[in-house]
């Protein structure tokens, strides 16, 4: 009884220590939130949205297209990686040192992949900075986050939804393909939101690959021009790097409020990235749940 009694009590202030956790880490985002937000809009002037020079339009362009190229790359790779390592790869040497590889491909810092993409997706091809090469090099980062995310959400199925398929006639592929992938997806949306909010933010691995300089003619929609705001391999300066730039290098009046600005943009995209994903995330999996 007495035992019971402690044990609840270490419980209530084991509850208490994490709920004060959790609470602090939300007045701290939101503090970070209300303060960014606030002085990007206490500076605003209209011509800041404007797609011309002195506006942000073209780098927030950059930075939605550059997150959709890398995704584009990350996610299949990484889903797939997270699949074979989940359901193939057998117990043994090589299962063991492809988790050690993509454990340290995780913790290397941004910069050095910048460089590595500057080397081999710049200076090898013999190209210019361009999106392409920026959205690669950020590829390498999320690969990591992707694979681990789906690899960890398949090994967490319950025996029941492989047996259940199998013993319908399935194929292991089949089960894989149209059972354990759909009830996965919430959890590996989640991984994805996480790497898209990365590319969001990046600065260091862009500022050798993607460039800092933008040139864009809206009215242009040939593919091939280096102007063409879809050509994937024309420089494009994305937000975080157009805050970094305004508040070290920019010598213009308005350069604080621009960054202050941009800052403010940046936040609420992310927060409307990853709402709009957890909103679509919950819709597949009531689907799934027949709900």
């Amino acid at each position: 009884m007495e035992t019971n009694k402690k044990a609840k009590q270490i419980d209530r202030i084991m509850t208490a220590v994490f709920v004060t956790v959790a609470g602090f880490f939300l007045l701290l985002l939101a503090g970070i939130a209300l303060l960014v937000i606030g002085r990007g809009i206490a500076g605003f002037e209209p011509y800041m949205l404007s797609f011309s020079r002195k506006g942000i339009g073209n780098q927030l362009f950059n930075t939605i297209y550059l997150v959709f190229l890398s995704l584009l790359v990350s996610v299949p790779l990484g889903i797939a990686t997270g699949v074979y390592l989940a359901e193939y790869a057998k117990p043994g040497k090589l299962t063991n040192f492809l988790g050690i590889c993509i454990e340290t491909l995780s913790s290397l810092p941004s910069i050095v992949v910048g460089l590595f993409g500057y080397l081999v997706f710049i200076v090898m091809v013999g190209a210019k900075w361009n999106l392409a090469s920026g959205a690669l090099a950020v590829s390498i980062l999320n690969l990591p986050l992707i694979a681990t995310t789906t690899k960890d959400a398949m090994l967490s199925m319950p025996k029941g939804y492989r047996m259940g398929s199998m013993g319908l006639g399935a194929t292991h592929w089949q089960t894989i393909k149209r059972v354990l992938l759909p009830a996965c997806m919430p959890r590996i949306l989640t991984g994805i939101i996480l790497a898209a909010g990365r590319v969001f933010g990046e600065a260091a691995a862009l500022l050798y690959t993607a460039g800092m300089s933008t040139d864009i003619n809206w009215n242009n929609w040939d593919l091939t021009s280096p102007t063409c705001p879809l050509n994937p391999f024309r420089p494009g300066e994305t937000l975080a790097l157009h805050i970094w730039a305004s508040r070290t290098e920019a010598i213009g009046a308005d350069s604080v409020q621009i960054a202050n600005f941009s800052s403010a943009v940046l936040l609420i995209l992310v927060f409307a990235f990853s709402i709009g994903a957890r909103v679509l995330g919950r819709r597949m999996e009531r689907k799934i749940g027949g709900k």
